[in-house]
């Protein structure tokens, strides 16, 4: 009746307490009342003492626990070097629900010091027996006057450009961060999980403004195949592609591992969210044009997303045939497909690399954006390529190296003391891509706006003091020479006054350029491929694109 058998006792709070105190009155209440019926001569007195000590009695061991807890975390019982001097960002509910969640969870040993808030009603209050500091800008200086080791932001409903800023203020000091989910982050109970803060969470891109109409009449009901499926932005293709809803998902790509993964995702997000899509998962090379043509046979699609690519710069450098045999003849065997199935569109998904290549990568690539625009060009299919940086987390990139690195103690390795680079996270890479091929009309190079470019040293040092260490005491830094094909810096335009307006301000088009027959190029290729040298391959890749500098060597 009063359901207190599926109470977990170490979550009890104020409401099981008035359960607890309700079931125990009605029951004496009906137990005193039976036993005066049946002629039993008790005193009603009895009555008030009995139902609080019955009371007590069953909360007792719940309440010296919490007395318990509550003296171990100011110290009297606790080893000093144990428990971790904390501050919660927000002294409202939600950072109320922490302090009282950590509280109730033996595996944190957090000592809470103090709540810190902008509210100026707040201040000098107390929450939980605790002093509400503020404002949050003087977190510093709070840091080293209380011995701060760890700070969880605790807001509710905080948005990404405040938590950034946030963040950006704490981060001065080596302290860990941790947080509660941002809204959009939250499935099912989530938003009860205190998080680590991510290097993802220092970039402040922003909001993301993007034609919903369009992107649904873009995909909705469609027969859509991704390349690459399997790598970073593939999978984040998938998801993305996926709430909108199209007839059929084609994921294609020659890695079985994590295609599998993002697999499994997908067909547990239709399960639960009850999707009308087909997913169809494929294995096989976009080098493979028989391949290709089967699938295409079979499921028709009308959209084609092209991520599969290699895309290592060292690796690359040794492995040129490959890089050539992938990225430029596989690109030429979608694009050819594309036109042959006569598809609505196909988007490449391109790099800054492209731009100025020094290396083999990049060279492969830039011919990739010129196979798009000439096949644009003979094809009523429209084709269209995005240029960005890197994305934070993906495959191979220096965010999964450096935590590794942390994680293990050092050192992080970096190639230069000054080398830059453009940063955007995997989310809003593709949802860019996808508002992309909603303006694509054919043969555009369409241009992400990454901000300003990021040394990778400060990267490092970020990465350090959010894991709460010292970097070059904690963590050692060391530089270890650019490795082959690298350049200093990147670059997403030949000529960033030429570049072309969209209605989204994230997105620009760089002016068209010459058309250049690509058929002499597939020719050349196919004739040496199977006999070159790997210097006889760079060699052809610098006189399909003379902007390709073989003999690029910095300091």
């Amino acid at each position: 009746m009063f359901r207190l058998y599926n109470m977990l006792l170490k979550h009890v709070g104020a409401n099981e307490f008035f359960r607890i105190c309700f079931a125990v009155f009605i029951s004496n209440v009906v137990i005193f009342f039976l036993l005066d019926v049946i002629g039993y001569d008790i005193e009603w007195v009895i009555f008030f003492y009995s139902t609080p000590l019955e009371v007590l009695l069953m909360t007792l061991v719940r309440f010296i626990r919490r007395i318990y807890s509550w003296l171990v975390t100011r110290s009297y019982f606790s080893n000093g070097n144990k428990y971790i001097n904390t501050l919660i960002i927000g002294a409202g509910s939600a950072g109320k629900f922490v302090y009282e969640e950590v509280q109730k969870n033996d595996r944190l040993h957090n000592k809470i010091i103090a709540f810190v808030d902008d509210s100026p009603e707040k201040k000098y209050n107390r929450l939980n027996g605790l002093p509400i500091l503020g404002p949050i800008s003087n977190i510093p200086e709070y840091i080293d006057k209380y011995k701060i080791k760890e700070v969880i932001i605790a807001i509710a409903n905080i948005n990404k450009l405040r938590l950034s800023e946030i963040i950006e203020i704490i981060s001065t000091k080596s302290v860990k961060i941790k947080r509660l989910p941002l809204m959009l982050e939250v499935e099912s109970d989530d938003y009860r999980k205190i998080v680590d803060v991510k290097i993802e969470d220092l970039l402040n891109r922003g909001v993301i403004e993007l034609d919903n109409d369009g992107l649904n009449q873009l995909i909705r009901g469609k027969s859509v195949i991704v390349t690459g499926a399997g790598g970073s932005i593939g999978s984040e293709l998938c998801h993305q592609i996926l709430g909108l809803n199209p007839h059929t998902l084609v994921m294609f790509d020659i890695y079985e591992n994590t295609t599998y993964e993002t697999q499994i995702e997908l067909e547990k997000r239709i399960k639960l969210e009850k999707l009308p899509t087909r997913l169809v998962v494929i294995i096989g090379s976009v080098y493979n044009y028989k391949r290709l043509k089967d699938v295409f046979d079979r499921y028709r699609p009308q959209l084609i997303f092209h991520a599969a690519a290699y895309k290592h710069v060292p690796l690359m450098e040794f492995n040129p045939v490959e890089a050539i045999r992938t990225n430029i003849l596989g690109t030429y065997n979608v694009a050819k497909i594309a036109d042959e199935y006569q598809c609505e569109k196909m988007i490449l998904v391109s790099s800054d690399k492209a731009v100025r290549p020094t290396n083999v990568m990049g060279a492969t690539k830039a011919i990739c954006e010129q196979i798009v625009q000439y096949f644009d060009s003979i094809s009523a299919t429209d084709y269209a390529a995005v240029r960005f940086g890197n994305v934070l987390g993906s495959h191979g990139s220096v965010i999964p190296l450096f935590k590794k690195q942390i994680e293990e103690g050092g050192p992080i390795t970096i190639t230069h003391p000054e080398i830059t680079r453009f940063f955007m996270t995997i989310t809003e890479a593709v949802s860019l891509i996808l508002q992309s091929a909603v303006y694509a009309k054919g043969g555009e190079i369409f241009i992400l706006d990454m901000g300003e470019p990021v040394k990778i040293v400060d990267l490092a040092d970020r990465m350090i003091r959010l894991a709460g260490l010292i970097p070059n005491r904690d963590i050692k830094i060391e530089f270890i020479g650019l490795r082959p094909g690298e350049k200093l810096f990147e670059e997403l335009l030949l000529d960033v006054s030429k570049n072309i307006k969209t209605a989204n301000n994230k997105i620009y088009i760089e002016e068209k350029k010459e058309i250049v027959n690509i058929e002499k190029y597939i020719e050349e290729i196919n004739g040496i491929i199977d006999r070159a040298s790997n210097q006889e391959i760079k060699n052809m890749l610098h006189r399909m694109n003379s902007s390709y500098n073989l003999d690029y060597h910095p300091e």
